[in-house]
């Protein structure tokens, strides 16, 4: 594709020649000539001088220097480079696709409902009563459990299960080994000490939009439902308790566990291994980075660190105290030996 088309496609404006060549994407370490980078990262400035590409997505005001050596770097230059370049791969990268039929070793309920152009593949199982819109794709051992209603253009990868009367959207997409509605962790303690199991009797609602990476678990709610907004996108190996509500276009990165009956606004993003308690309401717009424990709501609209989480700013402060705590201590000792000193004269 020349670089005039691709810079018109993607809508950036271009520096560069236009008829230069451009055969696919790459990273900034990886790319080759006739190949189209990008560059979000200031980490990662060094790099624009001597990466191989013969494009970069870049912002506007970015420099680029290059060694001598090597040819100039045309730029398509955009306010969200990321973004543009997630649209160069759909531009140059084409996914298998998947034809319209059912697979001899599925078993399909006769009260299913399956929309027209749905790919149903090798050993997949939908129950009675389970409705799966148009264009869907289950992959292979894929099991829809009774009653589940499910939108277009759903794609499932293998090994996913969604369970009894769960509703889920258009354009829901569930990575590999992914369970929606599986029981919540419900259990009341008995006088004699032992457990005994309280019925999970809800369901889980996942919008139009929602993706859901590998080996994560949504749990379905004790009574009413758990319920995922528009948009948002879970990262491998998240839980999300039983009754929470997660917020539209929110994202929870790798591990983040929440507990039951947690509420997470809209545009959030808590990053890997964030914890929370239950029963607590976080606002829009929050930021939580790595490692955080969330014991107690959140005001939205700023970013918190640590455990317990404080705001960044304070965690920050607090980070550096500590560190100096083996020069305090010192501090200390010096000076009480000091004061030792004068009371014995």
């Amino acid at each position: 594709m020349k670089l005039a088309e691709l810079a018109q496609r993607l809508g950036c404006r271009l520096e560069g020649p236009p008829e230069l060549e451009i055969r696919g994407v790459a990273g900034i370490e990886l790319a080759e000539p006739g190949q189209l980078t990008f560059f979000t990262n200031r980490r990662y400035f060094r790099l624009l001088k001597t990466t191989r590409a013969s494009a970069v997505l870049v912002e506007e005001g970015v420099p680029l220097e290059r060694e001598a050596s090597l040819p100039a770097l045309a730029a398509l230059r955009s306010a969200s480079p990321y973004a543009a370049f997630a649209r160069a791969l759909e531009l140059f990268y084409q996914p298998p696709r998947y034809a319209p039929g059912i697979h001899p070793t599925a078993i399909i309920a006769k009260s299913a409902k399956i929309g027209e152009g749905a790919h149903i593949g090798p050993y997949c199982y939908v129950d009675e009563e389970a409705e799966i819109g148009r264009n869907a794709v289950l992959h292979s051992f894929v099991s829809i459990y009774r009653g589940a209603q499910i939108g277009d253009d759903f794609f499932s990868h293998a090994h996913v299960v969604v369970r009894e009367y769960c509703r889920l959207g258009n354009r829901v997409v569930l990575q590999d080994g992914v369970i929606v509605g599986g029981d919540g962790f419900g259990f009341a303690k008995q006088p004699d000490g032992s457990y005994r199991k309280i019925l999970q009797t809800g369901t889980v609602v996942l919008e139009d939009d929602v993706e859901v990476q590998a080996n994560s678990c949504i749990d379905r709610a004790t009574m009413g439902e758990t319920h995922i907004g528009r948009g948002a996108k879970l990262d491998d190996l998240v839980l999300v308790g039983h009754g929470s509500r997660i917020g539209t276009n929110t994202l929870l990165c790798g591990q983040v566990g929440l507990a039951g009956s947690t509420k997470i606004g809209s545009d959030c993003i808590f990053a890997g291994q964030v914890g929370s308690a239950g029963h607590i309401t976080v606002g829009d717009r929050t930021i939580v980075t790595a490692q955080s424990g969330i014991p107690n709501d959140l005001v939205g609209d700023k970013e918190y660190a640590g455990t317990p989480c404080v705001e960044r700013r304070q965690w920050l402060k607090n980070s550096a105290a500590l560190n100096r705590t083996p020069e305090l201590q010192k501090r200390v000792r010096e000076l009480e030996a000091e004061i030792e000193k004068l009371k014995s004269r």
